[in-house]
């Protein structure tokens, strides 16, 4: 069974990071790094009261994503894995989620921090992020071994 939908670009993302070569891994791993996101006029409205939140959740395409493969080597481990057993951009889906740190609203413009996002990047949603919901005691991280490396910037691997 094939369903087909529609989704459409909410705004854009802005960021100093113009290619995957040198864009941090992950959001906890970008330390200073400064960008924005331009919601469009039409959908400014939704960002009411945002402003409360410490960090919100950006979902969005990875438009530059390479072709979709099942297995594949993620930066934190050097052994093949099942796609959907990593954050890898190249998936059926190139669906991107990042948990970021909103600095401030103004008008339909979000300064952001802590983020690991290409410049022009379509922005699909956004979410508020809320500890009590999004944050979980786990005894199970599969192959992620729980190091935590200071800084790991990407290589070309997963972009067209």
């Amino acid at each position: 069974m094939k369903l087909e939908f529609k989704v459409e670009p909410i705004g854009i993302i802005h960021s100093p990071f113009r290619q995957e070569e040198g864009t941090p891994v992950q959001p906890v791993m970008s330390a200073g790094d400064r960008g924005w996101v331009e919601v469009f006029p039409e959908f400014a409205e939704g960002l009411a009261d945002l402003e409360l939140f410490d960090r919100v959740w950006l979902l969005f395409w990875c438009d530059r994503a390479g072709a979709c493969s099942l297995t594949v080597t993620p930066y934190l481990d050097d052994k093949s894995h099942g796609v959907f057993s990593t954050r890898s951009p190249a998936r059926p889906n190139s669906i991107g989620m990042s948990c970021v740190r909103l600095v401030k609203v103004e008008g339909n413009r979000l300064e952001i921090e802590q983020f690991d996002i290409l410049d022009g990047t379509p922005l699909l949603d956004i979410k508020p992020y809320i500890p009590k919901f999004d944050s979980y005691e786990v005894e199970r991280t599969g192959w992620y071994k729980g190091e935590m490396p200071e800084c790991v910037r990407a290589v070309k691997r997963f972009t067209r």
